[in-house]
């Protein structure tokens, strides 16, 4: 098997091969025109899950020609606008890229695009899978040549060794190799494949889209590009498009469920998307109500962190009856802090990306309302600029529980030493941060808003996870070199 780039001319310029990078958004079409047109628009709606790199691969029903870039949705139109008007097919994958595995190296952005045997395969993963260091070593010992440090790359062997490409759907049978999370798309000739794992970690929705189809890991993608939302992919399940004909497949005879990532509700999807049966804006604001009611305080104006403090805010605000205003004013020309490589990183994005409005704190209690704590990177500063205001108190409502454990299945909080609660009490937490007082939700209030709960993934809040993880995983493991800084080659 051999990396085949096609139409894609690598450019490493300004990248630096030991800066680690991070959670994705992926996009399948199948039976429209124009399809690269339709996957970029979709992307540019799935921005918000990763802004490292960005990648469209289309098929002419023989050869995958892919354009990739580090960066945004914006920077792959604006400068590489010749290659994508080439991009002719009525299938193709695209991706943004938030990595949890795998350095900063454009050889890591997605979709990979792989020949073999059977012709050419592109792959785009949303996820982390975490057997992938065993099947890796596995594979390498029978002498398959890797070509990223991704966890993402083991699959593509699999499909093409012969053990797999014999069988009936070889995807199928790879995929029940794989242990942990992955919602994935894959283009082959004039065939589209869709899955998701059977704990369904990550989201993955199926639309209409004229006489074709749209798979994207948002609905907000959809009425990006005119798309109709039929269903979630359910956990467990494939779903293989060949030509205009689809075909359903299991993984398992019965979807082991309760792995859907709590997070995404909380922080990662875009408020208008449906996510695991509800609308994210609505459980956002519901969020806010149950932590008005399990921690009230007195207090003069509640101030949300924009944007995804927002709607957790506005919920807080109805239910304790303490007007809400915007103390903070957000500069949209900065990314999200959270999904920054490095600690400097999150650091100087924090300055940058929020103002304070000094005429709304000035004088007052101020009750900030924040969706979650994570490293506390941002809230410290926040809090340094509202004193700094004026404000004469300061108190900080957090809309989930304290984030004590790491994600081993796609959020890039991998280390415990990261996690500013993992060992501290909220009186700690407050005097790092800087609050006069500090309030979580409950796990029991967060489990009530989602309907008991029973279908998601809590790992992150109790250290008990729907899978057994073995080991710790790096998000470096398989960038050797990259430890070894020898740039990249071997």
């Amino acid at each position: 098997m051999s990396q085949r780039p096609s139409s894609w001319v690598p450019t490493y310029c300004g990248l630096r091969a030991d800066r680690p990078v991070h959670h994705c958004g992926i996009v399948g079409v199948v039976g429209v025109e124009r399809v690269a047109d339709v996957i970029a628009r979709a992307l540019m709606a799935l921005q918000h899950r990763g802004e490292e790199g960005a990648g469209i691969v289309v098929s002419d029903g023989e050869v995958l020609h892919a354009v990739r870039t580090a960066g945004l949705v914006s920077d792959l139109l604006d400068h590489h606008r010749d290659e994508l008007a080439r991009l002719h097919g009525r299938v193709g994958v695209g991706h943004v890229r938030y990595s949890t595995t795998g350095a900063w190296d454009l050889r890591n952005v997605q979709p990979l695009v792989v020949e073999c045997q059977s012709g050419m395969w592109a792959l785009a993963h949303n996820g982390n899978l975490t057997n992938a260091g065993a099947l890796r070593s596995q594979w390498q010992s029978r002498g398959a040549i890797f070509q990223t440090g991704t966890d993402t790359e083991v699959l593509l062997h699999m499909i093409a060794h012969p053990r797999f490409a014999r069988q009936p759907q070889p995807v199928v049978a790879a995929l029940q190799a794989l242990r942990g999370a992955f919602s994935m798309v894959l283009v082959h000739k004039d065939r589209l494949i869709a899955a998701r794992d059977r704990h369904g970690f990550r989201p993955l929705a199926l639309g209409r889209l004229g006489s074709g189809y749209i798979v994207a890991s948002e609905t907000c993608a959809f009425p990006q590009v005119g798309a109709t939302f039929l269903r979630e992919i359910e956990p467990g399940e494939v779903l293989v498009w060949e030509g205009c004909e689809l075909r359903q497949y299991a993984l398992t005879a019965r979807p082991a469920r309760g792995g859907q990532c709590v997070f995404e509700h909380i922080y990662f999807a875009r408020p208008d998307s449906v996510l695991f049966g509800r609308n994210v804006h609505e459980v956002r604001v519901a969020l806010g109500r149950q932590l008005a009611e399990e921690r009230p305080v007195k207090a003069d104006v509640v101030v949300p962190i924009p944007d995804s403090g927002l709607p957790a805010a506005m919920g807080f605000a109805q239910a304790s009856g303490i007007p809400m205003d915007l103390g903070f004013i957000r500069n949209h020309y900065i990314g999200r802090s959270f999904i920054r490589p490095t600690a400097e990183d999150r650091a100087r994005v924090a300055d940058l990306k929020l103002a304070v409005v000094e005429h709304v704190v000035r004088g007052r209690r101020v009750v900030v309302v924040d969706d979650s704590l994570v490293r506390g990177t941002t809230v410290q500063r926040r809090v340094q600029t509202l004193r700094k205001a004026g404000a004469i108190e300061v108190h900080l409502r957090i809309a989930s529980p304290p984030i004590r454990w790491p994600c081993w299945f796609g959020i890039d909080f991998p280390t415990r030493g990261e996690l500013i609660a993992a060992d501290r009490t909220e009186e700690e937490i407050a005097r790092i941060v800087g609050v006069d007082s500090l309030g979580y939700l409950s796990l029991e209030g967060l489990a009530r808003v989602l309907n008991g709960g029973r279908d998601y993934c809590f790992g992150c809040f109790t250290g008990r996870y729907p899978e057994r993880v073995a080991g710790t995983p790096s998000k470096l493991a398989f960038e050797v070199t990259v430890a070894k800084g020898t740039c990249g080659s071997i």
